[in-house]
């Protein structure tokens, strides 16, 4: 991890890595949801006349929705539809995932969370959600370490990953933080552009069916097969 810091520092001309905060990604990183996400997606679009596979849902995973259904649709149908015609499809498949059962927490999370909170870094999420269900969830899962203050949800940026809006906004709702104060953690590759086009220390946790070149390419600093293994390495720094 030292000459991945090293590495990030000399790829930005930044000074120093003094991470303050961590901001997560929440589907697929917090929570094992993306296998239901993947189902919802195809099923709800199948509906509209739209094909979207296990891969296609992974690889949109963390933009907004209604900006993934926009762009399948141009692709598929070479339409422009409307924002509201877009929300009214993307609550069809709000509405088949939470039909489904209910994710588990991704095994270390917790843990990760704690050791950061030992060394005094502030916990947000950055998520391209907007469904109020999980939020609330997530909330409670882990009250001790989340707050709505620190919660950037797709309702936030007029701009969602991968463009680097969110990530900013996740520093700043941390106490308007300088990118080296901060570290993403990531499990798409939409999600590793907005981290790494923030500038901020981005770790890929490829959590999913993709390669891993999928996230390297996009320019993760680090990658780890789960959150167990970051945690194992985080706890030597």
């Amino acid at each position: 991890m030292q000459q991945a810091i090293k590495n990030y520092l000399s790829k930005h001309g930044f000074e120093r890595f003094l991470p303050k905060a961590a901001l997560f990604d929440m589907d697929g990183v917090l929570y094992d949801s993306m296998p239901n996400h993947a189902v919802a997606w195809h099923d709800s679009m199948e509906t509209f006349g739209i094909h979207m596979t296990a891969y296609d849902a992974y690889a949109t995973e963390g933009a907004r929705g209604i900006d993934t259904i926009r762009k399948m649709v141009k692709e598929q149908k070479g339409e422009d539809i409307s924002l509201e015609k877009a929300q009214e499809m993307y609550d069809l498949k709000t509405k088949f995932f939470h039909e489904m059962k209910e994710p588990d927490i991704m095994p270390g999370v917790r843990e990760l969370m704690q050791k950061m909170h030992e060394r005094g870094m502030l916990i947000g999420v950055v998520t391209g959600s907007g469904q109020r269900p999980l939020i609330n969830r997530l909330l409670n899962d882990f009250h001790e370490f989340v707050d709505e203050s620190r919660l950037v949800t797709a309702y936030d940026v007029r701009r969602g990953k991968p463009y680097p809006d969110p990530y900013l906004m996740g520093l700043e709702k941390a106490g308007n933080l300088q990118p080296w104060e901060g570290m993403v953690i990531e499990n798409a590759p939409l999600g590793v552009r907005a981290g790494v086009a923030a500038r901020i220390f981005t770790v890929a946790v490829n959590s999913g069916p993709l390669p891993d070149s999928a996230l390297t390419d996009e320019g993760a600093d680090l990658i780890f097969s789960n959150m167990t293994d970051f945690l194992k390495v985080f706890s030597t720094l």
